[in-house]
């Protein structure tokens, strides 16, 4: 009963909070935060077992780690790299080494100053981004440049948590071993598991996606996490390493989107869960004990961090305007500073005490983030930036996404991989996922029906939905979802025949072809050839036929829910065209147009 009271205080709070902070535009994580120090030992106190719960909650960094791995693939950070690698390295460097140095100054040891540099060189992903996006920035070179850095400091913060362990007082006494044999020890399993990974983790998925059972991909799922996790922590590494190699050696699997949509509840649960955690364990009391101190040290931070990336991104060929919005952007602490440092305390790198105290700086430097852009916005009123000659925005990764890539999905596919327009093809059938893979098509498996895996799909950023589904309920879903939650998605749909044509149509869907329907016009266009009749009177023959069903389609859509009339509308089409085509014929011989039909049409008609 305990628990479950615990459970219920935090989704109150998380529900209460959370929205409030969201509508003022602070962001989830500030809202988490401040949950967290209402309800927290220096708050309400309605919860004070705030170590258990943390050791519980580190699973959704786990996660966490494990989805930035998914999407870090190779060639991706191989198109950034003099960015990612260059400006993101100099930038997590030179701002290590600088508080590192301030650190040592004020009488810290080297391992501690390095961890604290370490962890307030990294900025908050999630509120850069955010605000960034809400702003419409993250395409201009600023925000491009931003991005870069914030995936080099995500992925500085792996080796970060991997060698605080290392770091430890008697470490080496406490294991029995030396460093360097742990050290080998740590690199042949990491070996180990890269290797294991390749060979066995694809296998595992494609039999169980073969079961089409979708809550048991989900726990496999969850076991590589867990099971990847488990092994490196074995070993003293961080369990974040072990989830983000698992992540990364899945990166460019056909089950990425898949396994993205399918950890992203459980990881945005438990990083709440985390964040709130962290909230609880804010020492509000040393804000009312030293304001000046913690104000200082804020603004030692920000200013510091501003300066640095502000002269980088200079020297790396941005404007004034475009350098100073960089510098503006990330001058705050980052959510990873929380889990580096909760490390480095549990290794015995940092002391509680100053753990606290960074925290408080890190949180309350998120906060003050809002008010930066703010400034920023004021700074530069009236201002119009130059345009930067030299920069070509990149178009966006993947503007198509096809659903469903069987025999028509695919032809699809094949025409835009020839005209290199990139797209993402997704299908449920881990057999077809398969088989097209063996003739070097991409693709991915999961069902796009699942708003959570088209997110993970980039539909936000996709331009064009190319709706290919066999299945036809299945594709209604898939298109509901879409229309609902993608709206400016343009959709290019295959219907199986009529009835799913109007069921499309209900959806507002209008760019659609029927499966058979030209294929079924060519052939036609052959009998009539083979029947002894000319080319150009089997094209046109045919041409008017497909005007004549196209607009019937769409003039009869209203009644298609009423069988009677659409049997009535049918026949009186069908003597249509026959009148049509009877009408040609005659004007074609120069005599009358002969009258086609019922006795009493033709009695009305002499």
């Amino acid at each position: 009963m305990e628990m479950l009271t615990q459970a219920a205080v935090f989704f109150a709070a998380a529900v209460i909070v959370v929205p409030i902070f969201r509508k003022l535009g602070l962001g989830a994580v500030l809202g988490y935060l401040a949950a967290g120090a209402l309800i927290g030992p220096f708050g309400l106190k309605m919860i004070n077992d705030v170590e258990a719960i943390m050791h519980f909650a580190e699973f959704g960094v786990v996660l966490l780690l494990f989805i930035i791995g998914l999407e870090i693939q190779p060639q991706r950070l191989w198109t950034f790299r003099n960015t990612v690698f260059g400006l993101g390295g100099a930038q997590v460097a030179i701002t290590g080494l600088v508080i590192g140095g301030v650190a040592i100054a004020f009488g810290h040891g080297v391992a501690t100053a390095a961890v604290v540099g370490l962890g307030l060189a990294l900025s908050s992903t999630a509120f850069v981004l955010q605000t960034l996006a809400e702003r419409g920035e993250l395409k201009d070179r600023h925000g491009r440049v931003a991005f870069a850095i914030l995936l080099f400091q995500d992925i500085a913060a792996i080796p970060v948590l991997a060698v605080i362990p290392l770091l430890g007082a008697g470490y080496a006494v406490a294991s029995g071993v030396s460093v360097p044999l742990t050290l080998l020890k740590v690199a042949g399993v990491l070996a180990a598991v890269i290797v294991g990974g390749n060979y066995l983790l694809r296998p595992v998925l494609r039999a169980v996606a073969a079961t089409r059972t979708p809550e048991l991909f989900t726990a496999t799922a969850l076991l590589i996490v867990s099971g990847t996790a488990l092994i490196m922590n074995s070993v003293g590494i961080s369990m974040a390493l072990g989830a983000f190699l698992a992540g990364m050696l899945l990166a460019n699997s056909e089950y990425r989107h898949q396994l993205e949509a399918d950890i992203e509840p459980f990881k945005g649960l438990l990083l709440g869960l985390f964040f709130i955690s962290v909230g609880m364990a804010l020492n509000l009391g040393l804000l009312r004990e030293a304001p000046g101190t913690v104000g200082l040290l804020i603004a030692g931070l920000m200013i510091a961090k501003g300066l640095i990336v502000y002269a980088l991104g200079r020297l790396w060929g941005l404007n004034h305007h475009a350098a100073k919005s960089l510098g503006m952007a990330l001058p705050q602490g980052g959510e990873f500073a929380f889990v580096i440092f909760t490390a480095a305390v549990t290794a015995g790198v940092m002391t509680k005490n100053l753990e606290e105290l960074l925290v408080l700086v890190v949180s309350l430097s998120m906060a003050a983030t809002p008010a930066v852009s703010i400034a920023n916005d004021w700074l530069t009123r009236g201002f119009v930036p130059p345009v930067d000659k030299y920069y070509v925005a990149p178009p966006d990764d993947q503007p198509v996404i096809i659903a469903g890539f069987g025999r028509f999905g695919q032809i699809v596919g094949r025409i835009l991989a020839a005209k290199r327009i990139p797209f993402t093809a997704l299908d449920s059938s881990a057999e077809q996922v398969d088989f097209v893979k063996k003739f070097g098509s991409t693709i991915y498996y999961g069902d796009a029906s699942r708003l959570d895996l088209l997110r993970a799909a980039k539909a936000d950023t996709a331009k064009i939905f190319v709706l290919a589904v066999d299945d036809m309920d299945a594709s209604i879903h898939t298109a509901e979802t879409v229309v609902k939650h993608f709206p400016h998605l343009k959709i290019y749909a295959r219907a199986r025949n009529r009835q799913h044509a109007y069921r499309l149509m209900d959806l507002g869907v209008t760019m659609l072809r029927r499966e058979t329907f030209l294929s079924s016009l060519d052939l036609a266009r052959e009998v009539l050839q083979g029947l002894g009749m000319g080319a150009a009177e089997a094209e046109k023959t045919v041409a008017t036929f497909k005007v004549h069903d196209e607009r019937r389609l769409f003039e009869h859509y209203t009644h298609y829910t009423d069988e009677e009339k659409m049997r009535s509308l049918a026949k009186a089409g069908a003597k249509e065209l026959e009148e049509m085509f009877a009408r040609d014929a005659a004007e074609a011989a120069g005599g009358e147009t002969p009258v086609v039909g019922t006795p009493e049409r033709k009695k009305q008609a002499a």
